[in-house]
């Protein structure tokens, strides 16, 4: 049985707006689903541990799937998410690959959490798939290669567009914007439309554009771990 962790943010202030923000409902419940009905054994992670912060507009009508009704309806999913582990508790060592959901919250704590950067790195030298959907590629923001250059570099990848970040009108709030950071950092970003599924596989890392692209994140991962 192949053991895939999930890690989630714990960052729930949408920047100096006010608002709420956190992981993409949909973004954990397609993926979580995807691994779990493949046979795979799933830890959640969090900074913080505990409930991670759901974002309050991945619970509106208009972004409900399948899945996400699947997951409302299913109180051991519920019960695991309230219970996230710590991320200082995880080791690489411990798990076959690792996969990161989206909403905005990762842009945050993600993005420079040390914790998160040294397992993801601990994961990439081990050659075990890491995959990233939506804001998620972010937390690659400040991951390295052995050599010291960003993990990015010369390495095809996507995540939210410059496009739909204007689209929720949120790009003068967000701490970076994800395509221009890969692109400052060499990276070969690549797209497709606003929000149409669009997965990029590289190697072991694989990235998705936005919140359409989580299942297909996943299904590429099991595919690395078939």
């Amino acid at each position: 049985m192949k053991k895939i962790l999930m890690v989630l943010t714990s960052h729930d202030q949408l920047g100096n707006t006010g608002k709420k923000t956190g992981f993409w409902l949909e973004e954990f419940a397609a993926p979580y689903y995807a691994f779990l009905d493949a046979g795979a054994e799933l830890v959640l992670a969090s900074p913080m541990g505990g409930q991670p912060p759901l974002d309050p507009k991945s619970y509106l009508p208009e972004f409900q799937t399948t899945l996400t009704h699947r997951f409302k309806a299913d109180p051991a999913a519920q019960q695991a998410l309230a219970h996230t582990v710590p991320l200082d508790s995880v080791k690489a060592d411990d798990f076959d690959c690792v996969f990161y959901p989206g909403g905005h919250g990762p842009l945050w704590d993600l993005a420079v959490s040390q914790q998160s950067i040294d397992l993801i790195q601990a994961f990439e030298r081990a050659g075990k798939p890491i995959g990233f959907v939506c804001h998620a590629p972010g937390a690659l923001r400040h991951v390295k290669k052995a050599n010291g250059e960003p993990l990015v570099q010369g390495r095809r990848v996507t995540g939210f567009t410059n496009g739909e970040e204007d689209a929720v009108e949120l790009t003068d709030v967000v701490p970076f914007l994800i395509e221009d950071e890969f692109k400052a950092q060499g990276g070969l970003y690549e797209k497709g439309p606003d929000w149409a599924p669009y997965v990029v596989v590289d190697g072991r890392l694989v990235t998705g554009q936005n919140p359409a692209s989580s299942e297909g994140v996943a299904k590429a991962l099991l595919a690395q771990l078939a």
